[in-house]
């Protein structure tokens, strides 16, 4: 930027000495030597909370909109849906989310399957209850082409998310999710096994990623040149309905993690929850569950559990970072009266009229959790409320 003569004349005179007002440092021989603050300290550890699919049918739609009439505002209103994790999120340096099917237009229609999108304001709920970070490649990235893919992106940007998995241009696909966490460079990445059949564009094969070993290796490896210290992959696989993990999945985790470039895995997909694994010094978290969903009555009750694993993350050696614990919390999306996510931790013990029917359903996630023995690798289930956040958003 450039200033006039005659602002700079109109300036007062101690604007105008270097060292003027400033605790600047003076040498032996007058000089002086602007002193810098000193830069903070680089954490001891970061944790990374992670949840599973934001999936929203259109009876979760409904509810939204309720709830906003309810609170005499327009539009649909996921926050209260979702209120019951956001201690948990916030708590977390940097908490992970998915947003499984595009964002629609703003006033719809809206639609559930075998086509799903969902209202804009998921993203502004996304936000608002702490997440950081959301991958977006799913086997409903497609449903409504490049539009919902661009519209889903620029809803995400509108509320401050990043976002990996899908681009709007080969340059942003090209370019790896890497941010600043309290100092450390962290990545997310994202891919899916599927478009449940729809092709990407001709020539815009960059829209959305597919898995592809190779290609997933090769971007965490730029991550880590973009200066990445921790490489997290967020991966859209598995059997539907299956709660063990299948041979493609360990497969496949077992393959990324010997890579010295990926450091944990999270998994979607799958609408029940999946094991966590250790394997060697590195966590695979096969299925998260739904966090948001609301399937139609009747359906297993096994559907609307979910886990909001918080993964705590120590520097082993310069610029290198892994996993020193794993605590995870058990999640229920409580249909009646109104749909809303119960975390199982408190609401087990609280003694409310459902208190025995939380514990039962918290013992079963922790049962799927470790079908893999991940308790005998130190992951413990959560068996109180998250900590208090240092600062407020």
């Amino acid at each position: 930027m450039f200033t006039s003569i005659a602002a700079v004349l109109l300036l007062p005179a101690c604007l105008l000495l270097p060292a003027c007002g400033r605790g600047d440092r003076k040498d032996p021989d007058g000089t002086a030597t602007p002193t810098a603050s000193p830069p903070p300290a680089r954490p001891a550890t970061l944790t990374v909370a992670a949840a599973g699919d934001l999936f929203v049918q259109p009876e979760l739609v409904a509810q939204a909109r309720a709830d906003a009439r309810a609170a005499g505002e327009p539009g649909y209103d996921f926050r209260q849906i979702m209120a019951a994790i956001v201690p948990a999120v916030r708590a977390a340096d940097v908490a992970v989310c998915h947003v499984e099917q595009p964002l629609g237009p703003e006033r719809g229609p809206f639609t559930g399957f075998p086509i799903f999108n969902s209202p804009v304001e998921l993203a502004d709920a996304a936000a608002a209850t702490g997440f950081d970070t959301c991958s977006t490649a799913s086997n409903h990235t497609l449903d409504y082409g490049p539009e919902g893919v661009t519209r889903t992106l620029d809803h995400l940007d509108r509320v401050g998310l990043r976002h990996t998995g899908s681009a709007r241009s080969a340059r942003e696909a090209a370019t790896p999710n890497v941010f600043d966490v309290r100092g450390v460079k962290v990545a997310q990445l994202s891919y899916t096994f599927s478009f449940n059949g729809i092709d990407r564009p001709p020539g815009r094969a960059w829209i959305a990623n597919l898995i592809d070993p190779k290609a997933i290796l090769a971007e965490a490896k730029r991550a880590r040149s973009a200066g990445a210290e921790i490489v997290i992959v967020s991966l859209h696989w598995g059997t539907e309905y299956q709660n063990e993990a299948d041979v493609g999945q360990v497969g496949l985790a077992r393959q990324l993690l010997a890579s010295p470039d990926v450091d944990l895995i999270v998994g979607m997909h799958a609408h029940v929850v999946q094991p966590f694994e250790k394997i060697g010094d590195k966590w695979v978290a096969y299925g998260l569950g739904n966090l948001l969903v609301r399937f139609q009555d009747g359906s297993p009750e096994n559907t609307a559990d979910s886990v909001l694993p918080t993964f705590t993350f120590a520097e082993v050696a310069p610029g290198r970072w892994r996993v020193s614990g794993v605590e995870v919390r058990p999640i229920f999306m409580d249909y009646r009266p109104k749909a809303r996510l119960v975390d199982l931790t408190t609401a087990r013990t609280g003694g409310g009229a459902r208190a025995a029917d939380y514990a039962r359903i918290a013992g079963r996630i922790s049962g799927y959790v470790n079908l893999r023995g991940a308790a005998s690798g130190g992951l413990r289930i959560s068996d109180g409320p998250a900590a208090t956040p240092a600062t407020a958003d």
